[in-house]
């Protein structure tokens, strides 16, 4: 028998212990979401009800905390992010997985990411600025307070889209559910838990980063294929078109004869190994996005 909702997300979330973090957020959410939303059903149809033998009643139709977390470690095996990493990949030999960097979906996931993560960058940190700028200078006025909690709102929602971008190209579990708001509560307590939620400032903070971040994956990557793609290319222009490998004063360069294979080759394998990088990045920004785009 449990008393109130908290002891039952407590117990809940003692029965989810070695379950990804991302995992817990959503269980806890649906399962805060689905316990108030009934209690409050329930005491607007019958107001002199027992507190506790409702919520019993709807625990028993929800689940027990043990039947939910059984649920949701089913959920989590069987739904991983479709670009998590695969123990069968890293079973494989160390020549098949650097060539095989071309077939792996992980590899181009990450790739994508860091070359639009300067454009994320530009819209988040346009966003957080404009919005805190905003909110300090309009705070003194009637529309300002309107304003702030629209700008709070719209980074908690903020949050979830990254963290789903995250998921999809980088492979790392992020929430799935927002988290939960207790209408119930008076304006100015949530108010209140909004302005000192510790979601919202961390999101602001991840935003912010992601401009210098988004600038420093773009341009190394940019630059990194663009040489590959030029070491590659060039002696087969050279081959095909006689195109000279550089020009400077109407003097023209050529690439040796016996070199074009090597410089190919280079090419090739500085492509390969970008893929890999952008992989070693992907983990370690997508550890960076779950630790700061995590709830309280």
């Amino acid at each position: 028998m449990f008393n109130s909702v908290d002891e039952y997300l407590l117990k809940l979330k003692t029965a989810l212990q070695g379950c990804d973090q991302a995992t817990v957020q959503d269980a806890l959410a649906d399962a805060e979401d689905h316990l108030r939303t009934a209690m409050a059903r329930v005491k607007d149809s019958q107001p002199g009800s027992n507190e506790a033998e409702s919520l019993a009643a709807i625990i028993e139709d929800y689940g027990s905390p043990e039947e939910v977390a059984s649920a949701y470690r089913e959920i989590e095996r069987r739904l991983p992010p479709a670009l998590a990493p695969t123990t069968q990949s890293l079973s494989r030999s160390l020549w098949v997985r650097f060539f095989g960097v071309v077939a792996d979906p992980c590899a181009w996931g990450a790739l994508l990411y860091m070359i639009i993560s300067l454009l994320t960058g530009i819209l988040y940190f346009t966003w957080a600025v404009t919005g805190l700028s905003l909110s300090f200078g309009l705070i003194i006025l009637i529309i300002g307070l309107p304003f702030i909690i629209l700008f709070l709102l719209s980074i908690r929602g903020i949050s979830l889209v990254e963290g789903r971008i995250v998921e999809a190209l980088l492979g790392v579990r992020m929430p799935r559910r927002s988290i939960f708001v207790d209408k119930n509560k008076g304006f100015w307590t949530r108010l209140k838990d909004l302005v000192f939620s510790w979601l919202v400032w961390k999101t602001l903070l991840y935003m912010i980063l992601m401009l210098p971040l988004g600038i420093i994956y773009f341009t190394i990557f940019v630059t990194l294929i663009s040489i590959g793609l030029a070491l590659v290319a060039t002696p087969f222009a050279q081959l095909a078109f006689h195109y000279p490998l550089i020009m400077i004063d109407s003097v023209r360069y050529f690439v040796p004869f016996w070199q074009i294979p090597f410089w190919a080759a280079g090419g090739a394998l500085l492509l390969l190994s970008s893929m890999h990088f952008a992989k070693l990045l992907g983990r370690l920004h997508g550890s960076f996005a779950k630790l700061m785009l995590m709830g309280d």
